[in-house]
Formats: C-alpha cells, sequence, structure tokens
C-alpha cells in the first residue's frame, strides 16, 4: 500500500451494509488523493503524512441529503454558501436543491434556456458540497423544455407542488398568475400536472440512455381540501398555533393528493415517481396501496427529519410551521412505524432556512401568518 496522506485514528465506523457500529470496535481510515483506501484497525501512524485523532466519533458516508432548498427566503448566492455549509456541519456531502420560476427564488418567471443560466452563475463556486437541481415545470413552455433541460443541462429531476395555483403557499389562497408567473391564459392544475408528466415520459422515451434517471416528484396537498379546511378552522378558534395549521391542511388532503398523483402516472405511462415528505399514516396508508394497485410504477416514499422528530406540541413555538405541516405525535409514530418496516425509500431534510425576522408575521403568534420552512440538513 503507498503512502497515506492522512490517517483518521480511532473512530468509530458505520457503513450501509453493516448493521450498527461496525464490529463495535473503533478502526483506523486511510486517506490517499481525496478517496478513503483503507479501513481497517491499527493502521500505523508513520504510513501517513498527517495523523488526526478520531477520539471515538462517529465516522459515516456522506450523505446525500435529496431534498432541500436554496435561495427561498434569501438571495440564492448567499444560501448557497451559508446552507451548503450547514449541510457539511452534518455530514452531507450532496444536497439537491429545488428550483423553480415565480415568486421567490429569483423573483422571476419565463422560459428555463433564460432562467436556468441565472440559476446556476448565482451558486457557482460558493457550494461547499456537490450540489445538483430539481426543476419544477410550471408552464406549457417549460414542459417542452424538458428534453433539452436533460441534455443540455443534465438535470434530470422534476417537481411539482399539487397544490399551487389553488391555496398560498403559507396558508391562504394567492392569484395564479402573479405568485406562479404564467401566461394569464394558462392555469396550473391537475391537467397541468397531467401534461408535465406527458412531457416528461415523451422525454424518457426520446432519451432512452437517461430514461432511467429522469423522474418526477411530487408535494402530495389538495389545494381544495385545504382552502376549506382553513376557513374552517379560523371560524372554529379552538384550536391555535401549530395544532390549527395541521388542522388546516388535514392528513386526508395529502392521502387524497398522492392516490390523484398515483392514478395520473398510471394513465401517462411514468413509472417513476417519488412521493415527497409524507408526514401522516394517512398519506402512506396511501401510497402503499397505489403501489399495491399500480406495480409497474416505482413508487418512492420520502420523509423528513423535521416529521420524524417533532410532532404539534415538541416542535419549538411556530417556528416549527412547514409544510406538510407537523402532526399529532400518533402521526409522527406511524412515520417511525413505516420507517422500521422497510417502507420508506429516504430520509431527507427538506432544509428551507427562514431568519427569525422574516419567519414571522403580524401578529407574531398568528400561525396563518408565519412563513413556511425551517433548516435541518445541518
Amino acid at each position: 500500500m503507498s503512502r497515506l496522506q492522512t490517517l483518521v485514528k480511532n473512530v468509530t465506523v458505520v457503513r450501509p451494509e453493516v448493521t450498527g457500529a461496525e464490529d463495535g470496535e473503533a478502526l483506523d481510515l486511510g486517506i490517499s488523493d481525496g478517496r478513503f483506501v483503507q479501513v481497517e484497525r491499527d493502521i500505523p501512524a508513520e504510513d501517513a503524512d498527517v495523523v488526526i485523532d478520531g477520539r471515538g466519533l462517529i465516522a459515516f458516508p456522506g450523505v446525500v441529503d435529496a431534498h432541500q432548498h436554496w435561495g427561498i427566503y434569501n438571495p440564492l448566492d448567499e444560501d448557497t454558501t451559508t446552507e451548503s455549509r450547514a449541510s457539511a456541519q452534518g455530514g452531507v456531502t450532496t444536497g439537491l436543491t429545488y428550483m423553480r420560476t415565480g415568486q421567490y427564488y429569483l423573483n422571476t418567471g419565463g422560459p428555463y434556456r433564460e432562467f436556468f443560466p441565472k440559476v446556476l452563475a448565482a451558486s457557482e463556486g460558493r457550494s461547499y458540497i456537490d450540489y445538483a437541481f430539481h426543476l419544477a415545470p410550471m408552464s406549457k413552455e417549460h414542459i417542452g423544455e424538458i428534453p433539452s433541460l436533460i441534455e443540455e443541462f443534465g438535470v434530470t429531476s422534476f417537481k411539482i407542488f399539487m397544490f399551487y395555483g389553488g391555496h398560498g403557499l403559507h396558508g391562504a389562497s394567492s392569484d395564479q398568475s402573479s405568485f406562479l408567473m404564467i401566461p394569464p391564459d394558462e392555469r396550473y392544475d391537475l391537467a397541468h400536472f397531467e401534461f408535465v408528466m406527458r412531457g416528461i415520459q415523451e422525454a424518457r422515451e426520446k432519451l432512452s440512455d437517461q430514461a432511467p434517471y429522469v423522474s418526477l416528484s411530487l408535494h402530495c396537498e389538495t389545494a381544495e381540501i385545504m382552502t376549506a379546511y382553513t376557513k374552517l378552522v379560523q371560524a372554529d378558534g379552538s384550536l391555535q398555533g401549530l395544532a390549527a395549521y395541521s388542522a388546516s391542511r388535514p392528513p386526508h388532503s395529502e392521502a387524497l393528493a398522492v392516490t390523484i398523483a398515483s392514478f395520473l402516472a398510471d394513465e401517462t405511462g411514468l413509472p417513476n415517481i417519488n412521493l415527497l415528505h409524507l408526514s401522516s399514516r394517512k398519506a402512506l396508508t396511501a401510497a402503499l396501496r397505489m403501489a399495491q394497485v399500480f406495480p409497474h410504477v416505482d413508487f418512492r416514499r420520502e420523509v423528513t427529519v423535521g416529521h420524524l422528530l417533532a410532532d404539534i406540541d415538541t416542535a419549538s413555538g411556530l417556528g416549527g410551521k412547514v409544510n406538510p405541516p407537523l402532526r399529532p405525535r400518533e402521526d409522527v409514530e406511524a412515520l417511525w412505524e413505516h420507517l422500521l418496516a422497510g417502507d420508506i425509500d429516504w430520509v431527507v431534510s427538506d432544509h428551507a432556512c427562514c431568519k427569525d425576522e422574516r419567519k414571522f408575521g403580524e401578529p407574531r403568534d398568528d400561525v396563518f401568518a408565519a412563513k413556511s420552512g425551517f433548516g435541518g440538513a445541518e
């Protein structure tokens, strides 16, 4: 074995193919040319130029966090630096972040051939980790750009927010044309979702080599249900804070959207579907049922660190507002049951950091005036 550049001694190694810490004993890590080339016990210190005492700390492979948001509440160039640094602090070495046209992010519309180079320029050279983008086809023109986004920019992941166009980002209804910045004669609705799926599947058929890697992710909530329940919860007034917000975006809204998305995936022949941040027992029940109904569709089910570790009573007040909402304890327990049963394909952060001065509205204790999202990658 050639001389090591760096040797990290005395670490507890965790690897995906081994249950628990490997052998329960400390190991050493030998590094050359930026790669781990030895993972063994008692590598001689004299074999390395630099020796670091790992102090028994946990060493695990770099995490791929497949769901983040950079540039939603802060300028993208700033967020690329700060949020990638937070990711690195948490052991995340690759982050996949969402980007779209419309309000928030770069606050501009137009075709991706003009928009996406601005995104790349704003983030270039500023990240501490590897990164890539999920893109949202917001308009008919964007659907037509899907093949070129794959071929020219290497973007293979696309995403739909199913409640946009009928319900606001933070809990109030919003006008489509101003918020989404789409042409006035277009609608962002179920028909648009279907045409996005058809566009992605057509691209997969055209670009057969890339087809296995091209997928659609869906934020599954139903605008009409949420709008109606928000009015009910606000009129009733008996619930406050995160409990009120969860009730205003009820779990059956998630489950219904999962069912619709799954049927459309079958209808359009699109087999690569990611069901994002499932937050409730009802949503997971619907997702697993749809996998049985449509076994030819590869449904990947996702949960977030936040939904696993906090509920409406344990989170830090309105700082825990997020979409879909944090849920009552029984839903958190259901997520853990499914995670331990192997029903979850990946755990992510859905990192969307929002500073205190922007997170809260007026009055500060009004959950419906607060912004949605919080950090988690670190």
